[in-house]
């Protein structure tokens, strides 16, 4: 059957219920007419209940109600406020059969009092009867006076001038009492109030503002919800569904393992959900879908303003500085466009979709442009009308089970597992319940599992079990039964179909471990040198025993985790395979009967590379090269000959440090003749010794001199003749 849906975008919310934009109207109007408002609302509201329930482990539900219309109808829906926001972004209508989707309309965030003061009837405060009245003068009125009221037929039709205070006379005294003035065919009256015992309005509309004023006054006792109203159109008795995301509690589960000695163990499964609503379900369909789908919040309930520019007289405005951009807007738009469209291939596989959708959409709609992109309803996704009847379709297909499982492909981004409940769910308003997911037998090996850093000294009793439940296991804590008696808890990640697992859930006290590192040795294994660089590779080698006893009175499977140091380029050498590799740990199986005592060895080495830069002052360095084994004979030759063009460079550096000292000898003879110089009398036999001391120095020097600049050529020269032949060797 054709259906006519429309896809709630962000809708205007007005004053109190809001005035909706109707969709499928012959044109857009601000308010509705107030023949059509009172036709509206006149009519009671339909009840629809909730008929489908999808909750996720991401932190949302998707709600499905369905039920039956006739003709133009409401429907009125309660929501906590802080679901508005969801609510906007997600919901979903249709109108099956020859109907359309009419208005949609919300509460919006103004203050009470001025949402009760935008209606005819003022109710804000505590109005009494009297300022009723009185807000409503010139309205046409009913009125039906009480039995035996003074000089009053009972009933009165009229227009309401005002009610005033008059003096009654009351016996001896007079009182005030409240007198409605009317104008009525026969002229004016005055009617006591006290004497009114029925008033109605003549004319729809004010009667319907007052309902709805009323209305609106009756969800302000509870502050935290908002109302929201849906107006289908249309012609007969046909069906109607909404469905809408919100926030919701993720669902749990846990299991129970069932292990016996010669039978496969039994896993039970259940989920754990719950209604924080404040509605029962009633025999509900319900999935629960295990997966990671991309969930946000968005404020589209709060109005958004934007800065409008101030705009001055073209005759007093001068002329302001011209800003130009870069040629970027259209690559933006190019991006955005495809951003919005998929890819050639999907956009020829929805496009069948894409049709069949504008042809159910109601011609002429305005909203139809702006909403589709909120929701997109392909590929069978969460959250959509689609996806809730592909899950009605799978109710049944595993009665064995209790569940039928869409399995995916685990890990990828997206991707959900599906349980879907196969017998409707009643579930009461804030109540939990446990809801059976898995119940069968699984593949399964008990083993005793050894962590040195879990637990030192003993094993952990475990099982090793693949999950051929032909359901994907949410991840959840299993109670361990042995037979009939409880052998401990454990914890599960997530476990995809035919995936194995381990659990384990006890200590074993009957097996002991005892884990010993052997002596590590290393060994350079390579020497080579390139342009005066020696890379060297060492091969280090560690070794760890672990001494095992099996004291208990049955046989035992132990998996010894070793831990995995591939990252830090260790490798097994002269080891066992191991049974399973994972990024943390090596696991081994060991078999241990009874009362044996058994040993197992792993051994690991890796290959660790060092460069070396022989430089001029690396000599102890070279003879290190030299006398190494690993070394080759022709860097060994390169590396003895490097040696002697270095001796030849010392003696060099010898002789020029040795001039550097005599001439610093000198220099500081000489300032101590000079100061005796000055000491000295010129008459003196001494000065005169002095005189030619000094002279016999000078000469001294500038030979040495002459001497210098001649060897620190030569040094120079040795020096670089050597660092040359470093820089080059290689082999």
């Amino acid at each position: 059957m054709a259906s006519k849906w429309l896809l709630l975008a962000p809708v205007a919310g007005a004053v109190g219920l809001g005035v909706g934009i109707g969709v499928g109207a012959d044109k857009l109007v601000g308010a509705a007419a107030p023949e059509a408002v009172a036709k509206q609302d006149v009519k009671p509201a339909v009840t629809l209940p909730i008929t489908r329930v999808v909750l996720f482990n991401s932190g949302v539900g998707y709600f499905s109600r369905s039920g039956d219309v006739t003709d133009d109808a409401r429907v009125d829906l309660s929501f906590q406020e802080t679901d508005i926001n969801d609510l906007l972004k997600s919901m979903i209508l249709e109108d099956f059969g020859k109907g359309r989707i009419a208005a949609v309309s919300y509460d919006s965030r103004e203050p009470i009092s001025r949402t009760l003061s935008s209606f005819a009837v003022n109710l804000n405060g505590t109005p009494t009867f009297a300022s009723i009245v009185s807000q409503m003068r010139g309205e046409r009125i009913e009125v039906v006076t009480t039995p035996g009221a003074a000089n009053q037929p009972g009933k009165l039709s009229g227009v309401i001038v005002g009610v005033e205070n008059q003096k009654i006379p009351a016996g001896a005294a007079t009182v005030d009492a409240a007198v409605l003035n009317m104008w009525c065919a026969e002229g004016l009256r005055a009617v006591k109030l006290s004497e009114v015992q029925q008033l109605r309005f003549s004319n729809p509309i004010i009667e319907n503002e007052f309902r709805r004023a009323l209305d609106t006054l009756a969800l302000t006792h509870d502050s935290q919800k908002k109302a929201v109203q849906l107006h289908f159109a249309g012609d007969g008795q046909r069906k109607v569904q909404v469905g809408y995301v919100i926030e919701a509690p993720i669902w749990k589960t846990s299991y129970r393992m069932v292990l016996a000695d010669k039978e496969k163990p039994y896993l039970q499964g259940w989920a754990m959900v719950e209604n924080p609503t404040d509605e029962d379900w009633g025999g509900v369909k319900m999935a629960l879908v295990s997966g990671r789908p991309i969930s946000f919040k968005m404020d589209l309930y709060n109005p958004l303003y934007i800065n409008r520019p101030t705009v001055e007289p073209e005759l007093f405005a001068s002329l302001r500085p011209v800003t130009y951009r870069g040629g970027f807007g259209q690559e933006k738009d190019a991006v955005a466009l495809n951003g919005l469209a998929d890819s050639e291939n999907d956009r020829r596989a929805d496009k069948g979709k894409a049709d069949e959708a504008r042809k159910r959409m109601e011609p002429g709609a305005p909203m139809a442009g702006a909403a589709a992109p909120a929701l997109r309803l392909a590929n069978g996704r969460p959250g959509d009308a689609q996806f809730g009847r592909e899950l009605s379709d799978e109710l049944g297909k595993r009665p064995n089970l209790g569940v039928s499982g869409n399995v995916a492909t685990a890990g990828n981004l997206g991707d959900f597992f599906q349980y879907t409940i196969d017998h409707p769910v009643t579930l009461g308003r804030q109540k939990s319940a446990m809801l059976p997911i898995v119940g069968k037998e699984i593949e399964g090996q008990k083993v005793s599992i050894y962590n040195q850093n879990v637990q030192k000294s003993h094993p952990l009793l475990g099982l090793k079990f693949k999950n051929t439940s032909g359901a994907h296991l949410n991840q959840g804590p299993i109670t361990v039964f042995e037979g009939s008696v409880y052998a401990g808890d454990t914890r599960v990640l997530d476990v995809n179909l035919n995936e194995e697992r381990l659990v384990s859930y006890a200590i074993d006290l009957g097996t002991e471990v005892d884990p010993t590192a052997g002596a590590g040795t290393q060994k350079i294994t390579s020497v080579k040198a390139v342009r005066g660089i020696v890379h060297t590779m060492t091969k280090f080698t560690e070794e760890k025993k672990y001494k095992i006893i099996n004291r208990s009175q049955t046989d035992r499977t132990l998996l010894i985790e070793h831990v995995n140091r591939t990252n830090q380029q260790f490798k097994l050498v002269d080891t066992d395979k191991p049974t399973e590799d994972t990024p943390d740990v090596y696991r081994f199986t060991v078999p241990v009967k009874t009362g044996e005592t058994k040993t197992f060895t792993v051994k690991e080495e890796r290959d660790v590379a060092n460069t070396i830069s022989i430089t001029n002052g690396a000599e102890n360095q070279i003879r290190y090269f030299i006398n190494l084994a690993e070394a080759s004979p022709a860097l060994k030759q390169k590396l003895t000959e490097a040696l002697t063009i270095k001796a030849t460079w010392d003696v060099a550096l010898r002789e020029l440090n040795q001039i550097g000292a005599d001439l610093q000898r000198l220099n500081q003879d000489q300032e101590r003749i000079r100061k005796n110089l000055r000491e000295t009398p010129k008459e003196a036999e001494v000065y005169a010794t002095y005189l030619k001391k000094l002279s016999d120095q000078e000469k001294e020097i500038d030979a040495l001199t002459t001497k210098q600049k001649s060897l620190m050529t030569s040094e120079f020269t040795a020096r670089k003749k050597y660092e040359d032949y470093l820089a080059n060797i290689s082999d």
